[in-house]
């Protein structure tokens, strides 16, 4: 049985040795979660200074025994917040870490962008609409044996108050702008990534979102190593 939770969170109801058990990925999943480990490698170093702060926090959580929460923030939660949200928690579970959460949200609601769901499906997850309007839900599925994310636009300040501490991961300058303080948040990282959105409907569209889509998939694989490693240190 599968019951949904607010804020993109599915969560079967299995026991604790199945979430101990090592992700199936699906074939399409594992061949791109190659390429995003390489890439990790090849960080530069504002980016990396920019994830270890973020891991800093993920680590304090962790080794308090609490859950450590990541909430991806953006204007719209249509494009890059999406992206972060979704391969944070990829990432989070390649490394084994089953505490961390992770999540997203706007500064006002629209919708997760179409653009944004195919690029999810052009790198291996597999995505389908469970309900339709202006503002669908959408569940991506990356291992046969983890909980599908749940995907749609949500204001961020919405959030429930069981995730608070929380790092607030800033997608957008825009965003950042308009947040002078984000309330619930222990720590906050600017990634400040630059909006697919300028090439829709160009020729280069799906390539720009392809980019943005490995870009922060590759800094979340990095962020989550970093995780991995300091615990283990």
């Amino acid at each position: 049985m599968i019951r949904k939770l607010m804020w993109g969170l599915i969560v079967m109801t299995a026991s604790a040795a199945s979430c101990a058990e090592q992700p199936e990925w699906l074939e399409a999943t594992q061949s791109v979660i190659e390429s995003l480990r390489t890439q990790a490698e090849n960080l530069s170093p504002e980016r990396r200074e920019l994830m270890d702060e973020a891991a800093k926090h993920v680590v304090q959580q962790l080794e308090q025994g609490e859950h450590a929460d990541l909430v991806f923030i953006c204007t719209h939660n249509s494009r890059r917040s999406q992206f972060g949200q979704v391969w944070a928690k990829v990432a989070a579970d390649y490394h084994g870490l089953q505490n961390v959460r992770t999540y997203s949200g706007g500064t006002e609601t629209t919708a997760c962008n179409l653009r944004t769901v195919q690029s999810l499906r052009r790198a291996g997850l597999e995505v389908v609409a469970t309900s339709t309007g202006d503002n669908p839900v959408y569940l991506a599925q990356y291992a046969e044996n983890r909980p599908a994310i749940q995907l749609s636009s949500k204001i961020y300040s919405d959030q429930p108050d069981e995730l608070r501490p929380f790092a607030a991961m800033m997608c957008c300058s825009d965003a950042d702008e308009k947040c002078p303080v984000v309330e619930g948040a222990a720590v906050r990282v600017a990634l400040h990534y630059v909006d697919p959105k300028e090439s829709d409907g160009t020729a280069r569209e799906s390539a720009t979102y392809d980019e943005r889509c490995r870009q922060i998939g590759g800094e979340m694989f990095y962020l989550m190593a970093t995780v991995k490693q300091m615990l283990d240190d």
